[in-house]
């Protein structure tokens, strides 16, 4: 459907229905710095749960978000149909629904939204009127994101835009004076956080990692939510007074303080996404999945992957990273001034 479609007003605003992982939520914007491509004068909101709603303030192009907290497994159809009358005040002429389950696409259509696109999935043709095929043909899900944001059965560009995360100075500055913190030290940031087996680097590397960063002079900062407070403070506990355990349940702060690090650790996870579309340096540790697939649009400082070969790749686990690689890594990102590059030997290729 054409953007002069007699349904569709030259500047109607544009909704994303995005995924609500964090990691999938900062991917999004690379649609959003697209959709500005294609439509200039198209306001573009996004749906967000309140876990993700921080990072709208810092995504460049964004008007606001629409905030619902729908449970996954109920349908709890009152709500969505409020939902539903909250899209239809907007106005809406699109809306791109990322999930390929029908509730994601259930509130568009009963707000009356005239196009609503979307890949084929779930028994929802009536509720998609623009109809997208080959989703499992595209291996990375930025590739899926982005088709949607385009005209049908246009070519994928060979590079899509990066995601962006832009945080003002003052407002860091005003959070250190805040939080009670300093940078006299250089500032590693670890986010030892992440979803699914394997993935998670092993607190106590993190905590090696710390005692090994302290000792050359580092401040350490320990992100996450409430889940990840246990092992934030097992790394305070051999870190000591250098090593500040700043996990909670407000994202902003993750964010605001992965804009003021020197460098960040992270797993396979949300905030690797945030930390590189900051574009803070940061090292990553991968385990059961590829980063050929997940890792961010934007550079990472370091890529780190178990050593040897593997047939199934989600047989690795980070734990077979050790903490000297991780060590070496982060010092010479702070030593250099250029991205740190890897090597056969610090990134061994997987059959």
């Amino acid at each position: 459907m054409s953007q002069n479609s007699d349904h569709t007003r030259p500047d109607s605003p544009v909704l994303v229905v995005p995924y609500m992982w964090i990691g999938d939520f900062v991917r999004v914007h690379s649609v959003v710095r697209l959709l500005q491509q294609r439509w200039p004068e198209r306001p573009i909101d996004l749906i967000t749960s309140s876990l993700c709603a921080p990072l709208l303030d810092y995504l460049p192009g964004v008007r606001k978000g629409v905030v619902v907290d729908l449970p996954r497994k109920q349908l709890p159809l009152t709500r969505y149909i409020e939902l539903s009358q909250r899209l239809k005040a907007e106005r809406y002429g699109t809306a791109l629904v990322m999930p390929r389950t029908w509730k994601s696409a259930l509130a568009p259509f009963l707000a009356g939204i005239p196009e609503r696109t979307g890949f084929a999935g779930e028994g929802r043709f009536f509720l998609i009127n623009d109809m997208r095929w080959g989703e499992r043909k595209l291996e990375r899900m930025i590739d899926c994101f982005g088709a949607l944001a385009l005209p049908k059965n246009a070519d994928l560009p060979k590079d899509w835009p990066l995601p962006q995360i832009v945080v003002p100075q003052a407002e860091g500055a005003a959070w250190l004076a805040r939080s009670g913190l300093s940078k006299g030290r250089p500032v590693v940031a670890f986010a030892p956080g992440a979803v699914g087996p394997g993935k998670a680097w092993p607190p106590e590397y993190y905590a090696d990692l710390a005692r090994r960063l302290v000792a050359d002079g580092c401040e350490i900062w320990v992100l996450g939510g409430p889940a990840e407070q246990n092992i934030a403070l097992t790394i305070c506990d051999i870190g000591g007074s250098h090593v500040r355990n700043l996990t909670g349940h407000d994202l902003r702060n993750a964010i605001i303080a992965l804009s003021l690090a020197d460098v960040a650790v992270t797993n396979d996870s949300g905030l690797m996404h945030i930390a590189a579309a900051i574009g803070t340096p940061t090292v990553a540790i991968f385990g059961p999945t590829s980063p050929r697939l997940w890792a961010p649009l934007n550079p990472l400082a370091a890529i780190l992957e178990p050593p040897g070969a593997f047939t199934d790749i989600t047989e690795r686990s980070t734990a077979e990273v050790d903490p000297g690689r991780v060590h070496a890594a982060v010092k010479k990102t702070l030593d250099s001034s250029t991205p740190y590059t890897l090597t056969a030997e610090s990134a061994p290729s997987c059959s």
